[in-house]
C-alpha cells in the first residue's frame, strides 16, 4: 500500500504575526509546512505550535538565488510545493524627504522582490503539477496611505499588480492567486511603528483574521476573482 505525501506549504515571515498564524492554520489542515525566515529562533518558536510536519529554513527571500535554492530543496525532499504564502515585509515610516536610495531598495525588496523571486521560483513547479495556490500579503496602504509610507504604499500597490498578473497567468496552469489588505494588524512591526494611544487595540485586526482570510480562498469558502486584492480593513 502507498502513501500520499503530505501537501506542502512555505511560508515567508513565519516567525511571527501573520506568517505565524498562517503557518499554524496550515499545519492544522495537515499540511507540511516550510517555515521561512531570517530568524531560526522565531521559526522554532512558531515549530512548536504545529501539529504536522515542518521544516525551517532560514532563507533571505529578497534573494533571488536563494529563493531557487529553497524551492530546489522542498522539490527535491517533498515532491510538491502546493501552496505559497508570501507574507514577509517591513514598513518604515518616513517623510518622502526623508527617503534614501537604500530604504527604498529595502523596502521595495523586502515586500515586493521576495514576492517576485518566490513565485517564479516556484512556477516551473506549478506548471508541472498544474495547480498551486499563491497568498500575497499587501496592505490597505496601497489603497489608502498614511503620510509617511510613501515607500511602503509604492511596495505593497506593486504586490497587488503583481498579485493580478499571477492570477491571470496562473489559469491555465491551475494556479489560484489572491492578495488580502489588511489594515492595522495586531503585530510587533504594528507596535514598533505606533502604540496603543495612536492606534488602540480595540482598532486593530488580529494575525489570525488576516490568516482566515487565505485558509478561506484556499478552501474556496469565500470566492474571489483571479489576482484579487481582498480589503480587510481595520474595526
Amino acid at each position: 500500500m502507498t502513501h500520499q505525501p503530505l501537501q506542502t506549504a512555505i511560508v515567508t515571515g513565519a516567525g511571527s504575526g501573520i506568517g505565524r498564524s498562517l503557518a499554524i492554520k496550515l499545519s492544522e489542515l495537515g499540511y507540511h509546512v516550510i517555515l521561512t525566515g531570517r530568524t531560526s529562533k522565531t521559526l522554532e518558536q512558531t515549530s512548536l505550535s504545529l501539529d504536522s510536519p515542518f521544516t525551517i529554513r532560514v532563507v533571505d527571500v529578497t534573494d533571488a538565488t536563494a529563493c531557487h535554492d529553497l524551492v530546489k530543496h522542498v522539490t527535491t525532499q517533498l515532491g510538491t510545493i502546493d501552496v505559497l504564502c508570501n507574507v514577509a515585509g517591513s514598513a518604515p515610516s518616513m517623510t518622502i524627504g526623508q527617503i534614501t536610495p537604500q530604504i527604498w531598495q529595502q523596502t521595495i525588496d523586502t515586500n515586493l522582490s521576495s514576492v517576485v523571486n518566490l513565485t517564479a521560483a516556484c512556477w516551473a513547479v506549478f506548471e508541472k503539477q498544474q495547480s498551486g495556490f499563491v497568498g500575497n500579503v499587501s496592505s490597505m496602504a496601497s489603497i489608502d496611505p498614511f503620510p509617511g509610507f510613501a515607500i511602503y504604499a509604492a511596495a505593497k500597490a506593486g504586490v497587488n499588480l503583481f498579485t493580478l498578473v499571477t492570477g491571470r497567468e496562473g489559469k491555465a496552469i491551475g494556479v489560484r492567486a489572491v492578495a488580502v489588505a489588511p489594515g492595522a494588524v495586531e503585530t510587533g512591526m504594528l507596535r514598533n511603528l505606533f502604540d496603543e494611544s495612536v492606534i488602540p487595540t480595540d482598532k486593530t485586526l488580529s494575525p489570525d483574521d488576516v490568516a482566515q482570510v487565505f485558509i478561506d480562498c484556499l478552501l474556496q469558502k469565500r470566492d474571489f476573482q483571479a489576482g484579487q486584492t481582498i480589503e480587510l480593513p481595520s474595526p
